[in-house]
């Protein structure tokens, strides 16, 4: 329905038709008539002042932006103003990025003429609301915590490797509690800023994994993908705020190219060469899904069809293993996107339940 609706809204088509590169500190725009030809060029400030002078009291006009780190203000500040706004998904886009004679100036008027041809050509998306972005951000700011604790406690697990000792396994949050008493001697001076850093961001973590905690009370749908193994909270918000809605995919099984959980492909003729996953999609959420996977297939993994069809794939070796992994990932997401759709819990044994069912 939101595609059909999009669809209809590109056919009606403004008298103009902008094409805007947008940098740190200046935007290059061109814009195109209703016959295709251009009649203005130029560069705008990047910032919301700025854009809101340049746009605001304008004719409607169909604007065509890349996607990046202003994209999202810059969509929505436009759409304020009544303008049409098209977001072209940059990965799609190789005929700017590919381009040997690439510039700002270049990539504006190729996108104007791209929105004014056919937006299907640019791989539209949509911006995720302002509410859900604020709460992505939390994911996110977590993630970066987390992984400076984790280069903290590397760098100080290997300064006591370096002087011939070696630190008890425990878990990250309890470190700083537990290390110091087999600090060497002559490493404590050393050490101990590191192990005061370590205890202040686990402390930071705790209390971003409460907030993330509370997100299931503005999205009830965390609790049910919580449901199936290897989803904690963090996974479940990160998979519903990623997706941002249940129709973001048109068909679950078509949520693992939407990550780039399935192989690139490259088919001409008769050849079709195998390749690795294509990474097109989300790089946060497709690691979490892959840790997700781990885990299933981990020594702790509950038993189910998902496990047991994962085990099987990972005979075989090293390499096996791995795809094993991904392959895992993929079909947790297609899973995952069902439940939210269906608005069913997870079913370890589905084929069974069924059979249970019908008897």
């Amino acid at each position: 329905m939101k595609e059909n609706s999009r669809e209809a809204e590109w056919k009606q088509r403004p008298e103009q038709t902008v094409g805007v590169d947008i940098g740190d500190r200046f935007s290059r725009y061109c814009v195109l008539d209703q016959e295709g030809e251009v009649i203005e060029e130029g560069r705008v400030k990047t910032g919301r002042e700025a854009w809101r002078q340049h746009w605001e009291g304008e004719p409607r006009q169909r604007v065509v932006m890349e996607t990046g780190t202003h994209s999202p203000w810059a969509s929505r500040l436009l759409q304020e103003l009544g303008h049409q706004v098209i977001v072209a998904n940059a990965r799609k886009l190789r005929a700017i990025t590919e381009n040997e004679s690439k510039n700002d100036r270049r990539d504006a008027k190729t996108l104007a003429y791209l929105g004014y041809c056919q937006p299907r050509l640019l791989s539209p998306i949509q911006h995720r609301s302002v509410e859900r972005q604020q709460d992505l951000n939390l994911l996110r700011a977590r993630d970066t915590l987390v992984r400076a604790r984790t280069m903290l406690i590397n760098c100080v697990r290997g300064l006591v490797k370096s002087a011939g000792g070696r630190l008890p396994s425990c878990s990250a949050d309890y470190f700083a509690r537990c290390v110091p008493p087999a600090v060497p001697t002559e490493l404590v001076t050393t050490t101990q800023p590191l192990l005061e850093q370590i205890a202040g961001l686990t402390l930071q973590i705790r209390r971003l994994d409460q907030a993330i905690e509370d997100l299931s009370q503005r999205y009830p749908e965390i609790e049910l993908l919580r449901t199936a193994p290897g989803v904690g909270p963090v996974i479940a918000a990160a998979y519903v705020l990623t997706l941002d809605r249940a129709d973001a995919a048109a068909h679950s099984r078509s949520v693992g190219a939407f990550l780039g959980l399935r192989p690139r492909q490259s088919q001409s003729g008769d050849s079709d060469p195998e390749h690795n996953i294509s990474k097109t999609g989300n790089l946060y959420l497709r690691r979490l899904l892959v840790q997700a996977a781990h885990h299933i297939l981990g020594r702790f993994g509950p038993d189910s069809a998902l496990r047991r069809w994962g085990l099987k794939l990972a005979l075989g070796g090293k390499r096996a293993k791995k795809r094993a992994v991904v392959a895992v990932a993929r079909k947790l997401a297609v899973i995952l996107h069902r439940m939210w759709r269906t608005g069913k819990s997870y079913q370890p044994f589905p084929e069974q339940n069924m059979t249970v069912g019908a008897a």
